[in-house]
């Protein structure tokens, strides 16, 4: 989504970098679960044709919705949070753990962006999709403008409501916490693209789906 960069082990995409706070506003690791609804809204609309990566699992807020959906996951994370496998560097990983990714991914320090560039090389391997969980903003901006038009999301659904809160607390939201506008991006692997945008509406899907 950035113009593409060499990642080195102290770069801002390091596991280093991630494992303290990026700002004193920021949450450690960017742990910012996802609400269920905003991901079961999500699959009623989008569906997969095979297994599930999850790579920034957290405490399984995704990952858990996709199972009850059906999927296949395999689950990682650099942190511990006590649910999939930690220790994982998903900047650092050299083949896919499965057909499609999934994620709401880390935002701070252009983490985003590398995350989404990483997910699109390795999901060019197996054919799959990836569809990330990403800030309504990030589509507007100059330094994504090319990328997106080089490599534009087949779909983008906008939730009309979804707050994630700072490690899950809503004791430790901010004054921007309610702010923030959330909506899902998916890329295929097709050589054209038309992107169509959607509207989600969360409230139905808030108890239970």
């Amino acid at each position: 989504m950035i113009p593409d960069i060499t990642l080195s082990s102290d770069g801002p995409g390091s596991a280093a970098m991630r494992s303290r706070r990026l700002s004193p506003f920021r949450a450690p690791f960017e742990f910012y679960p996802t609400p269920p609804e905003a991901t079961r809204a999500f699959l009623a609309a989008e569906q997969f044709d095979g297994d599930i990566w999850e790579p920034a699992c957290g405490q399984g807020a995704i990952s858990i919705e996709c199972e009850r959906a059906g999927y296949r996951v395999t689950s990682t994370d650099l942190a511990e949070y006590g649910f999939g496998t930690s220790g994982h560097d998903f900047l650092k990983a050299t083949k896919p753990l499965a057909k499609h990714i999934v994620t709401n991914p880390p935002y701070g320090a252009g983490l985003a962006d590398r995350f989404v560039r990483q997910a699109l090389s390795l999901t060019a391997r197996t054919g799959g999709k990836v569809a990330m969980l990403l800030n309504l903003n990030s589509l507007c901006h100059p330094s994504r403008h090319h990328s997106f038009i080089v490599r534009p999301p087949a779909r983008i659904y906008a939730l009309d409501e979804c707050v994630c809160y700072p490690n899950g607390e809503p004791s430790l939201a901010t004054k921007h916490t309610h702010r923030h506008r959330y909506c899902w991006l998916v890329w295929e692997l097709t050589p054209k693209v038309t992107t169509t945008f959607y509207w989600l509406k969360t409230a139905p899907y808030a108890q239970g789906g």
